[in-house]
C-alpha cells in the first residue's frame, strides 16, 4: 500500500510539474511585468489546486500558528503558490532576469565580510532559505564580481531536470547536484575561495529536531559542521520580493559566530523565521517542514556522524 501511495504520488507531482512548467512556458510570450503576473496568477489560481498546496499551507500554518484569522489563511493561500509561480518563471527568464537585478543594492553588515573574505581566499556558505528569490542573491552578487556556485536537488524526473538545470546555468555557474559527486566538487571549489549558495530549510531524515516557527523542525547540521570543518563562514543571505512583485531587497547579514554545529544551525533557522515571520506570504509553506520531528529523539551522535557523511565525501 505504501509503494502504491507514493507511485500515486509521483505520477501526480509529475503531471503538476508538467502543467505548471505548460503554464510558464506560455508566460514567457509576455512582457517581462505581464509575464510575472500572469505566472503567479495561474500558479495561485490553478496549479496549487492541481497539486493541493491549500491543504498543506492550512496544515502548516495549523501547525504553528493555530490561531491565525481564516482571513489570513485564505490570503497566504494564494499568495505563497504567486510568489512561487513567480520566482518559477524569474528562473525560466534566464538574462532577463538576470539583467533586472544585477544593479540592486545589499543591505546587511554581511557584504564587509564576503569582501574580506574574497581578499583572503576563504570560502563562504551562503545559507538561505525559500523565501522571496533566492537566486536574486547569487545574481546580484556575481554582477559584483564575486565567484558564487548553487547546490541544487536534481529533479527525479529526466526531462524536466535538464530544462531546470539548463535555467539554472543560465543565472550563474558553477552549480552541483546534491550527491556525492556533487559535494566533493563544491568542497573544492570552497577550498579555492569560493561562495556556494544553500538552502537549509527543507526536511532532512538525518537531522535534528531544532525550533523553527516555534515547532521542532528535522534540521540538518550540514551546513555548519561544514563551516567548522573546513573554516568556513557562514553568513545567512535573502532576497524579498518587494511590493512591486518584480524587485528585491537583497540583505547578507552578519556570519554565524563558529561554536557547535547545533548552535549555528539554530541561529540561521532563528535568522530565517525572523525573515519569515515579517514576509509570511513569501516562504514555501507548502513544504511539509515539520513531519517526522515530534517522533521519540534518535541519538544525536548518530544524526551528527549521517548528517556530515552527506557533506564530507
Amino acid at each position: 500500500m505504501a509503494r502504491r501511495r507514493n507511485d500515486d504520488r509521483g505520477a501526480r507531482d509529475l503531471m503538476v510539474h508538467m502543467g505548471l512548467s505548460g503554464m510558464l512556458g506560455a508566460a514567457r510570450a509576455l512582457p517581462y511585468g505581464a509575464r510575472l503576473r500572469a505566472a503567479g496568477w495561474l500558479t495561485s489560481r490553478i496549479g496549487a489546486r492541481l497539486a493541493g498546496y491549500d491543504a498543506r499551507i492550512r496544515a502548516n500554518l495549523a501547525h504553528v500558528l493555530p490561531d491565525l484569522p481564516e482571513a489570513e489563511i485564505r490570503r497566504l493561500c494564494r499568495a505563497v503558490p504567486d510568489n512561487y509561480g513567480r520566482l518559477m518563471i524569474e528562473l525560466y527568464s534566464g538574462h532577463e532576469f538576470l539583467d533586472r537585478v544585477a544593479g540592486l543594492d545589499i543591505a546587511g553588515p554581511g557584504l564587509a565580510h564576503l569582501e574580506r573574505a574574497r581578499a583572503e581566499g576563504r570560502g563562504v556558505l551562503l545559507a538561505s532559505g525559500h523565501l522571496g528569490n533566492y537566486d536574486a542573491v547569487r545574481a546580484v552578487l556575481i554582477a559584483r564580481g564575486f565567484s558564487v556556485g548553487g547546490l541544487y536537488r536534481p529533479l527525479a524526473n529526466r526531462r524536466f531536470n535538464r530544462v531546470y538545470l539548463q535555467k539554472l546555468r543560465e543565472i550563474a555557474e558553477p552549480l552541483f547536484p546534491r550527491d556525492r559527486r556533487g559535494l566533493a566538487e563544491m568542497l573544492r571549489f570552497l577550498r579555492a575561495g569560493g561562495m556556494v549558495g544553500v538552502l537549509h530549510d527543507q526536511r532532512m531524515d538525518h537531522g535534528v529536531p531544532l525550533p523553527f516557527m516555534g515547532k521542532p523542525a528535522l534540521t540538518a547540521l550540514s551546513l555548519a559542521e561544514m563551516a567548522l570543518r573546513h573554516d568556513l563562514l557562514l553568513v545567512p543571505a535573502y532576497g524579498i520580493r518587494r511590493p512591486d512583485g518584480q524587485s528585491f531587497d537583497v540583505t547578507i547579514e552578519a556570519p554565524v559566530p563558529h561554536s557547535t554545529a547545533e548552535e549555528m544551525t539554530r541561529a540561521l533557522n532563528h535568522s530565517l523565521e525572523a525573515r519569515v515571520r515579517d514576509h509570511m506570504d513569501q516562504w514555501l509553506w507548502m513544504h511539509r517542514r515539520w513531519k517526522g520531528a515530534d517522533r521519540p529523539a534518535r541519538n544525536a551522535a548518530a544524526q551528527r556522524r549521517r548528517s556530515a557523511a552527506r557533506i564530507a565525501p
